[in-house]
């Protein structure tokens, strides 16, 4: 064939219709397994490549979601991305990936990028953006936000209660016994604030107000490290951290070994998100779950809904966390040490 094959030739050689063809190529499950079949080893023998960009003029839509994702090194939202890509996978989407580098202005140039690629929808992932900038963005395609519990029209939440994950928390530190409870806080990463309330309002219903300490951070290794140092430093330290997030408390973790105290023999350490690295043997940290996989499957699923439902309403969806158990916190030390 001189020519390049195109889609009906395709359906010709499978004996099916440019339509079967067309949704084989966008992954859709409604097509029986031997049309599927069919139509694969077809475009395999003749070559073909489906044409994306004539597919779109002729549909008006890419089958791309963007997803711009603040904080690629935060291992939480790599796990994100495994419920993103799978539920656009089953629609027959694809997940174009970008970040911003936990910095609003590059945040901001990477969605409007993603809307210059025709991008159907997008999801913002852990978003530092200020509301009006998003806002401006939802007015052009459906926005889904993963970890930010704005408050927009026309804009779908998937988010955790991170409040009532910081008060689960608190509770089992003072459960143990502690009371000299310390916050490494998560400065302006997404759930940060309402971390932080929690932790608070957790305290004063602990009636230990006066011992509430918040010490600034954010969601990296070097925060949760640096947040540690000062606070191992301060005069008495405290008998329990609440690092903001997992990535957070691995850096906290290893200012406390390099101060030669051990956890949770001398401080009791606590985490957020329960990723993978939380459960690493050598780690195994006790944190607040949740469900990563899940909240990128709920975000994705509400941008192909109102893309395929023009007009329908935007939806807040708030997932429940959960404790994990782990090795890093235990009843405080009988005697509470000065930093060495």
């Amino acid at each position: 064939m001189s020519r390049s094959p195109t889609i009906i030739d395709v359906a010709r050689r499978a004996g099916v219709s440019k339509s079967v063809v067309s949704r084989v190529m966008r992954g859709e499950r409604s097509v029986s397994s031997s049309s599927r079949a069919a139509v694969s080893a077809a475009a395999e023998q003749l070559g073909y490549r489906a044409n994306a960009v004539a597919r779109s003029l002729v549909q008006r839509r890419t089958y791309n979601v963007g997803v711009m994702v603040s904080d690629l090194h935060n291992i939480f939202f790599a796990e994100v991305l495994d419920g993103l890509y799978a539920a656009a996978a089953a629609r027959g989407y694809r997940a174009l990936i970008t970040t911003g580098n936990r910095d609003p202005a590059a945040e901001r140039i990477a969605v409007e990028q993603l809307l210059e690629l025709r991008a159907d929808g997008v999801v913002l992932a852990g978003a530092r953006l200020e509301a009006d900038v998003i806002a401006g963005f939802a007015r052009s395609v459906p926005i889904a936000l993963v970890g930010s519990d704005l408050r927009l029209r026309d804009v779908d939440v998937v988010v955790d209660d991170d409040s009532r994950g910081a008060t689960l928390a608190v509770e089992h530190l003072v459960g143990l016994g502690h009371r000299d409870i310390a916050l490494i806080d998560g400065g302006h990463g997404a759930g940060a604030a309402q971390r932080r309330a929690g932790y608070e309002s957790a305290m004063r219903s602990a009636k230990l107000a006066r011992f509430a300490r918040i010490e600034p951070g954010d969601f990296t290794e070097e925060g949760g490290y640096e947040g540690a140092r000062r606070l191992l430093r301060r005069g008495k330290r405290p008998t329990a951290i609440f690092a903001s997030n997992d990535q957070s408390a691995v850096g906290a973790l290893n200012a406390i070994e390099e101060a030669d105290l051990d956890v949770p023999g001398d401080i009791s350490l606590m985490g957020y998100d329960n990723t993978a690295l939380a459960a690493l043997r050598h780690i195994s940290l006790t944190t607040v779950h949740q469900p990563r996989r899940q909240i990128g499957e709920m975000a994705m699923t509400a941008v192909l809904r109102r893309i395929e439902r023009p007009g329908a309403r935007a939806q807040r969806h708030v997932l429940a966390p959960r404790l994990v158990l782990r090795a890093t916190t235990a009843k405080p030390s009988r005697s509470v040490k000065r930093s060495r």
